[in-house]
């Protein structure tokens, strides 16, 4: 034996190799164009649209390389023909077992010489050696299973179900009142939906695959869409089902003894390669979309292209003093932005505004204003209307023709696309949000979400609820919900209730997260004994720095009657109107609006206007003759856990309300609109000075400079021996023993090249195939795994026959049992890596395989070697009577075995 040495590289790549090791267990997702990888002897397999599954031999890869670049044209023809279509070769008669479902990822396990091709719900496994179909199986790890995928419905398709199918018409029975019309037509329009929903759907489609890799210790790693990880062993079977966390698993990434998850809330999570979760935390404030690891930290993507860096270590001793270091020097990277905030809001009676009035309400206000939210109600009803808005939500689809035409106009007003910039908008039924950012304030804003929670016939109809957008402003989350409560002047507690159903179940599309709140030193959320954390049932809203609730919230006046609310209207007594109002007396108890504030009403009761009269003397004056009442109201709450509280990162958003105002001279509806302006201050993090400051810390923190050195140190490895004869086709152990004590040790064996001997004692060297380049010949069990400290693993070396296997060239079976009467060398690399460390040792193997010379070739018939499965697969030998023996062997002069990686390409 011999001490390992530390190599800092390979050694030059060949031509014919051009992937990184690790790439070929990775999983790449092309979107639109399915997913490739390698397969674990050299090949490339790629899957497609269609579930489309193919495999380019790697002599055909490697003849095309080794052309010259004036034989390009002729290397790509030559690849493009060679392809196997392993979907075809699944197939029997018209039936195939494979789904015909977009393949999303593959992964190729060489430790098991087996390849895996994903969909969204279902995983085929593959024999790496012989391109069988080993196994189909669903998410729940049953196989065969119902494969359907379900297909997006247009909105005109819906839009026929409905009308095809209308509801049976009942008797007459007198006048139908707007409750019953409605009920009837939601009735017809739900049946559609069904119809239209439950075509080509599956039952999991909530669970659907997003991610998938392969940990150390040898297991399979998928993530799903709802939030679920399932570990799977080599054959596919279901080992564990992990659920740390609500959010899409987005990426993967394993590394040691650990596995890194990324989230589509933004959040990451670390747990061990047993599945107990180790830490959590916010690291982005949109999906986190991929992870790579370098140096001493894991690096993650997210949706809107930012990058950041966490230490492998993590959690650690490092993360206390990092975060606290960091937080002594806060003052030096913290920067305070001042932007005004315009919101209105308007209850429009299925009316259409004019230009003056859109100006009056709007355009008078939009001075130094660098952000506009608009509110609206009752855009549009009735019965037909609600109907048809329910459909397309059950189905995913939002907005209407008056919806676009009031955006477009509002956007008209505020000089869309010259001044301002739309960033947002979400429609149910009546009611709509939207909002617009100008120029100079755009490149701030960014991870804009909506959501829509409908309160109208048995919280299921929009004709009253709310709708809300997430906006992030300089990575500060802020909320604003238009709102539509129920009405009448007795529904007071349905109202409060409408505000706590909606303010509760406010769920956006791509959950929260955020930026400014997170460092590269990461702050772990409390884990609770079951692995969720303590604040997932907590609302969204609340999570945000500000919410700002705007709309028709309905609440009246009490105790005053007609006459006497239009005699102080007229007097503009409006502190004793207030004090009857609805809403400010339900706020003082503490029934709704909890925490929220509203700016000091100084204009007369919005509601209830005869249309196209101005003046005050527009209010009701009909049969009902409603009393006026503030029902059209903007309130919102900061970060401010009191009324004195400064801006800074603690107190991140800090607003005031500069005015607020009805515009009382726009006729247009029944309600008058009005508009908010606030000056807000918020606090965010100049990252550049931060990571100038995180810098100075590593290079002068003595104590935190120890524990990155102590992450770098991989543990202490030996292995049994440095040269390998196989002789009988019997197994030979190979011992790698881990004498770190405190440690555990991944190990991953590679082949570096590989020769053979011809008849006159020439060599012929031959480049690795791909990423592993295990030759045919050549088995290795494990290839990959991790060894407890102080523990030994024993790995097994086999020579494979030739006459079991099968090589294409040119898309050519042929028939290589001549080779084995030839000797066959190769080189193995052992590369040791730590549990969380990127150094990696290398020891070097040599491995020889001497034959006799047969008296004649095997007979083999090429068609039974084609249907012949793979003993290689199940772990069987060829020899039962083989057993492992003790590999220890002389080594060979140093003129047997070669390093192989400088040969430019193979001898063809």
């Amino acid at each position: 034996m011999r001490p390992c040495s530390r190599r800092p590289s390979r050694g030059r790549r060949s031509a014919a190799r051009p992937c990184s090791p690790s790439s070929s267990r990775r999983t790449v997702n092309m979107h639109g164009f399915g997913a490739f990888g390698w397969s674990s002897f050299g090949e490339i397999w790629s899957g497609s649209e269609g579930g489309m599954i193919k495999a380019w031999p790697w002599d055909a890869i490697a003849k095309s390389l080794s052309l010259t670049s004036d034989e390009k044209h002729m290397a790509s023809l030559l690849v493009e023909k060679a392809y196997i279509d392993l979907r075809n070769n699944a197939t029997v008669g018209n039936m195939c077992s494979l789904p015909a479902a977009d393949v999303k990822h593959m992964l190729a396990d060489h430790c098991r010489a087996k390849v895996w091709s994903i969909t969204s719900m279902t995983f085929a496994l593959w024999d790496a050696r012989t391109r069988e179909l080993l196994k189909v199986f669903g998410i729940d790890g049953q196989v065969d299973l119902a494969r359907l995928e379900a297909p997006v419905m247009p909105e005109q398709f819906i839009e026929e179900e409905i009308k095809v199918k209308p509801t049976k018409k009942e008797k007459p029975q007198g006048s139908f009142t707007f409750f019953q019309k409605s009920r009837n037509a939601l009735m017809g329009a739900a049946d559609a939906v069904r119809r239209v929903a439950t075509k080509g759907t599956f039952v999991e489609d909530n669970r659907r695959t997003e991610a998938v890799a392969q940990a150390m210790d040898g297991t399979i790693w998928s993530g799903c869409t709802n939030g679920s990880i399932i570990v799977w062993d080599g054959s596919g079977n279901k080992l564990q089902d992990i659920h740390y966390h609500s959010s899409s698993v987005q990426c993967i990434k394993a590394l040691g003894e650990r596995v890194w998850v990324g989230y589509a809330s933004g959040t990451i999570q670390v747990m061990d390669v047993e599945g107990n979760l180790l830490a959590g935390w916010t690291g982005h404030s949109c999906p986190v979309i991929k992870m790579a690891i370098g140096g001493s930290y894991i690096f993650t993507l997210a949706h809107h292209g930012g990058i950041r860096g966490w230490p492998l270590t993590s959690p650690s001793p490092l993360d206390d003093i990092l975060r606290t270091e960091l937080a002594n020097r806060e003052l030096s990277y913290t920067r305070i932005e001042n932007i005004k905030i315009l919101v209105g809001t308007w209850n429009v009676a299925q009316e259409k505004a004019s230009f003056e009035s859109l100006r009056s309400w709007l355009g008078s206000a939009l001075s130094d204003v660098g952000l506009v939210v608009v509110g609206l109600q009752e855009v549009e009803m009735g019965a037909g209307v609600l109907a048809m808005a329910a459909a397309k939500e059950s189905v995913g689809l939002e907005g209407s023709a008056n919806g676009q035409w009031w955006i477009d106009n509002i956007g008209k007003t505020l000089d869309e696309g010259i001044s301002f910039h739309r960033v947002g908008s979400r429609q149910l039924a009546g009611l709509l949000i939207a909002a617009w950012a100008r120029n100079d304030l755009k490149p701030h804003v960014g991870d804009v979400d909506a959501a829509a929670v409908p309160c109208g016939f048995g919280r299921a109809i929009g004709n009253k609820g709310g709708v809300g957008l997430r906006i992030r402003v300089y990575d500060r989350r802020i909320c604003f919900v238009s709102n539509h409560f129920a009405a009448h002047q007795e529904n007071v507690s349905r109202r409060n209730a409408d505000f706590d159903h909606i303010y509760r179940t406010m769920s956006f599309n791509k959950p929260h997260g955020s930026t400014a709140s997170a460092t590269s030193v990461q702050l772990h959320k409390a884990v609770s004994a079951n692995g969720n954390q303590a604040d997932e049932d907590i609302p969204e809203l609340a999570e945000a720095d500000m919410v700002v609730f705007l709309g028709d919230l309905n609440y009246r006046l009490d105790g005053i009657t007609y006459d006497e609310a239009r005699d102080m209207v007229s007097q503009r007594s409006f502190d004793w109107l207030r004090e009857r109002d609805q809403l400010r007396a339900e706020m003082k108890a503490g029934n709704v609006f909890q925490g929220m504030r509203e700016g000091p009403i100084r204009f007369p009761p919005t509601y209830k206007f005869q249309r196209n009269q101005p003046g005050l003397s527009g209010y009701d004056s009909g049969e009902k003759k409603r009393i006026p009442a503030w029902c059209d109201r903007i309130l919102y709450r900061d970060s401010r856990p009191v009324s004195t509280a400064e801006c800074s990162l603690d107190c991140p958003v800090v607003a005031a309300v500069t005015a607020y105002e009805a515009c009382m001279d726009v006729t247009d509806s029944d309600h008058k609109p009005v508009r908010c302006a606030f000056r807000v201050d918020i606090a965010r993090v100049d990252e550049l000075i931060r990571r100038q400051e995180f810098g100075k810390i590593i290079e002068s923190n003595e104590k935190v400079r120890s524990l990155l050195r102590g992450s770098h140190i991989v543990p202490d490895t030996i292995v049994s021996t440095n040269n390998i004869i196989l002789e009988n086709q019997e197994d030979v152990i190979l011992r790698i023993s881990n004498n770190c004590e405190t440690s555990k040790a991944a190990f991953e064996i590679l082949c570096e090249g590989q020769s053979i001997t011809k008849h006159d004692g020439t060599k012929s060297e031959l480049p690795p195939r791909a990423s592993f380049g295990f030759p045919l010949w050549l088995e290795v069990q494990p290839s990959v795994g991790l060894i407890e400290p102080g523990e030994t693993m024993e790995v097994a070396v086999h020579h494979e026959d030739f006459f079991t296997e099968e090589e294409f060239v040119d898309g050519v079976q042929q028939n290589w049992w001549c080779e084995a009467t030839r000797d066959m060398g190769a080189v193995l690399l052992v590369n040791v890596t730590g549990s969380a460390s990127t150094e990696t040792i290398t020891h070097r193997i040599n491995v020889r395989h001497c034959c006799p010379v047969p008296s004649a070739p095997p007979p083999v018939n090429p068609r039974s070697v084609t249907n012949a499965p793979s003993d290689a697969v199940s772990g069987s030998k060829n020899n039962q009577s083989n057993h492992l023996q003790r590999s220890d062997f002389a080594n060979f002069g140093s003129s047997e075995v070669h390093d192989l990686c400088d040969v430019p390409k193979r001898n063809m």
